[in-house]
């Protein structure tokens, strides 16, 4: 058999490497209508310079771009913290996305 760094060497040959990160922010919970609705309403043309193709609303925002990766928005359940997913082949955009992220919530 072979060893899961040669699986997964194996893996990014057929889909091209992917690179994730996440920012959690906690914000005043008074904003909290105002973040939701911020996040509810955005329609990006892109984030970190590749363009939105699709928004998923299931269990957040999930704003689906060009290259197949994501952004993902969404609150936690227990406190008031935001969380900004991001996946993508593009890993000199990764901190660009998560970045326009926040400032689609209002938070940068």
């Amino acid at each position: 058999g072979k060893k899961p760094s040669e699986l997964l060497a194996d893996l990014f040959d057929k889909v091209g490497a992917h690179f994730y990160n996440r920012i959690d922010t906690y914000f005043d919970n008074e904003r909290k209508a105002e973040i939701q609705n911020n996040v509810a309403t955005a329609r990006p043309d892109t984030l970190g310079g590749l363009k939105v193709t699709d928004i998923v609303t299931i269990d957040g925002h999930q704003f689906v771009m060009e290259d197949g990766g994501w952004m993902l928005v969404r609150f936690s359940g227990t406190e008031p913290v935001i969380r900004v997913y991001c996946e993508t082949t593009h890993e000199d955009k990764v901190q660009a996305i998560l970045d326009d992220g926040m400032k689609l919530a209002g938070l940068k």
